[in-house]
């Protein structure tokens, strides 16, 4: 597997979409282009709209990881403008 720098984490497990793709999409705005950013969701809509959303914007998905306690760990590359 694969090991990456994570620069920054949010946790997006205590808001509803489609405020979760606002918050992660504000965290990865801070980041300089190439950075990892680490985003803690829940199950359902969230794991389902925000990963989606994430690449529309441009940004890289490195992984998914399923947390198994019904949030998943979405790791993000900011992409370069």
């Amino acid at each position: 597997m694969a090991e990456w720098h994570i620069d920054e984490s949010v946790d997006i497990t205590d808001v509803v979409c489609p405020t979760t793709f606002v918050k992660a999409k504000v965290a990865l705005e801070e980041l300089d282009d190439g950075q990892i950013l680490s985003i803690r969701l829940n199950d359902g809509e969230p794991v389902q709209n925000v990963p989606r959303s994430i690449k529309e914007e441009g940004h890289k998905i490195l992984k998914l990881l399923d947390n198994q306690d019904g949030t998943y760990e979405l790791i993000v590359q900011k992409a370069g403008d």
